[in-house]
């Protein structure tokens, strides 16, 4: 049987995808919790908000990530980043999980990504889980209910995390499977609950097609000035790297916290919520996102709690360090109602220096700018990817490099010439350690970040006085109000300044081996911006 408001020309049967068992379309909130909870999918928290765990994958599994090789896409994928799938093998994967489906229940949510019209893309999600659906509606955009009743979807995303996926058979690498099939605008999802897996499909998808309209995907956060769109600063960085701490300034408006585009019109957000991290969050730090854990309809996903009171351990990461929460926008007081800013006027590069060599900030030209977005240098925080247990140094083009289909240069080119138009500053902000490596050092004070970052937005730092580098060459401050100048200059924070000498030409030399694989791609600017 059907239930929820629906296209009645574009119900599953439509597509193809029949004999299942109760479809429901287009559930609000409320009735997806009463759902969930009666298939005993997770358990109501404080303030209504839905706990759940999602058993081995607590994390994205980017080995698992397949892209399906056709004519259309053969010549504008990144095939060294992304695994291929044969036709034959996703259709064979795809007739398989038709019939596994079959008798049971689908939840089935029609929405959007992107915020500007121009540009966004209807996305059809049919989830196997109640509460994965309740997720993918706070992290995409609602249409109006009466706006259901024409919905077509461009793309259409199936989760199915019961189902197990053969490797011999579907062409892949393991029973856990994320396939991208431009041609039949379809990704397949299976074999892992984890929610983050359904975002980051649609992340994907717009990564590819946005490029050729000439919009920058972004993986960032942004906000701008209370009052002043114009005045917009969107901030790049991995999972860990402060992305959604950083942009929730309560005296800025919160554009969105994780993914967004740059076209000819200004910044947009490509989601309608949050999905934040919630490791060692507090109410003092971090107030509006920590008072999210206890509204309505939140989700929380692996974090322990005490199963008489209810109470959210934040600290205990014995299920994961991955430990997160999914809210609406609107749940964040200075959100912004339509999730559009103007061009960045500040760019900052978000990076967790495990190696404890970066300075707390530093200003960048555009060629270093483009040189340190390519490298997309910081660690892999504990429980973000499976298998990561502590801070990992990594290089992750583009800050996103699992999400990125096209060659990074199609993403750099598309970031120098918007610079170059607009005339944004660029920044690069260490969130990781100083005094020391980790092990040793203590993770950037988060007050002292933002006391810099407040200094850079406001252009106090253009009238700085500026060192330049001796390892990489960009500018750091010497004195900035509010904050210590020791933390300004790395090597003073050691108790060994020859030990900080070592690691940082350490890191350099992985600066330079990494970026060895672009220098046949770019322009000489950006290689005499090319540490080593």
């Amino acid at each position: 049987m059907t239930f929820g408001r629906v296209n009645p020309q574009f119900r599953l049967e439509d597509q193809g995808i029949e004999g299942l068992g109760n479809v429901y379309y287009n559930q609000i909130e409320p009735v997806l919790i009463e759902a969930a909870l009666k298939r005993g999918e997770g358990k109501l928290g404080k303030g209504g908000a839905f706990l759940v765990t999602t058993g081995k994958f607590t994390g994205r599994s980017p080995k698992d990530k397949h892209v399906v090789m056709t004519d259309s896409v053969k010549d504008t994928i990144w095939w060294e980043n992304n695994a291929q799938m044969t036709p034959e093998g996703f259709d064979a994967l795809y007739e398989d999980m038709l019939t596994h489906m079959k008798g049971r229940d689908y939840y089935v949510q029609d929405l959007v990504g992107g915020a500007d019209p121009a540009y966004c893309i209807n996305v059809r999600m049919v989830t196997e889980l109640a509460w994965h659906g309740l997720f993918i509606r706070h992290m995409l955009r609602r249409p109006e209910r009466e706006d259901l009743d024409g919905f077509l979807a461009d793309f259409t995303v199936i989760n199915c995390p019961s189902f197990q996926a053969d490797p011999t058979k579907h062409n892949c690498r393991s029973e856990t499977v994320i396939a991208m099939n431009f041609d039949r605008k379809l990704i397949l999802i299976g074999g892992t609950e984890y929610a983050g897996e359904n975002k980051k499909s649609v992340f994907s998808l717009l990564n590819y097609l946005l490029p050729e309209k000439g919009v920058m995907p972004m993986h960032c956060s942004a906000n701008h000035a209370t009052g002043n769109p114009v005045d917009t600063a969107v901030f790049f960085g991995l999972s860990g790297t402060g992305k959604t701490t950083l942009s929730a300034d309560p005296a800025r408006t919160l554009i969105g916290d994780d993914e967004h585009g740059w076209s000819d019109r200004g910044t947009f957000n490509f989601e309608g919520g949050c999905y934040a991290k919630t490791i060692s969050l507090s109410a003092e730090a971090e107030p509006e996102i920590y008072a999210t854990t206890e509204k309505f309809g939140t989700v929380i996903e692996n974090m322990v709690f005490d199963e008489e009171t209810l109470d959210l351990d934040f600290e205990d990461d014995s299920l994961t360090a991955n430990m997160r929460c999914a809210y609406p926008l609107h749940y964040i007081s200075n959100a912004s109602k339509d999730a559009v800013g103007g061009h960045p006027k500040n760019i900052i590069m978000l990076t967790c220096d495990a190696f404890g060599v970066l300075p707390p900030i530093a200003r960048l030209t555009p060629a270093q700018a483009m040189y340190h977005f390519l490298s997309g240098f910081t660690s892999k925080v504990a429980g973000t990817e499976r298998g990561v247990t502590e801070p990992e140094p990594t290089f992750s083009t583009c800050f996103g490099a699992p999400f990125m289909p096209r060659r990074p240069e199609v993403y750099g080119n598309l970031l120098r010439e918007k610079i170059a138009q607009h005339g944004a500053t660029c920044w690069l902000v260490n969130t990781g350690w100083t005094g020391g490596a980790y092990g040793t050092g203590s993770r950037m004070p988060i007050r002292a970040t933002r006391a810099l970052l407040t200094a850079a937005l406001e252009g106090s730092l253009n009238d700085a006085e500026y060192r330049k580098d001796d390892n990489f060459g960009f500018e750091v401050p010497v004195s900035v109000s509010g904050v210590a100048d020791i933390l300004l200059d790395p090597r003073r924070t050691w108790d060994d300044a020859n030990a900080y000498d070592a690691q940082a030409a350490k890191l350099v030399e992985m600066f330079s081996g990494n970026f060895e694989q672009y220098m046949a791609h770019i322009d000489d600017d950006v290689k005499s911006a090319a540490i080593g």
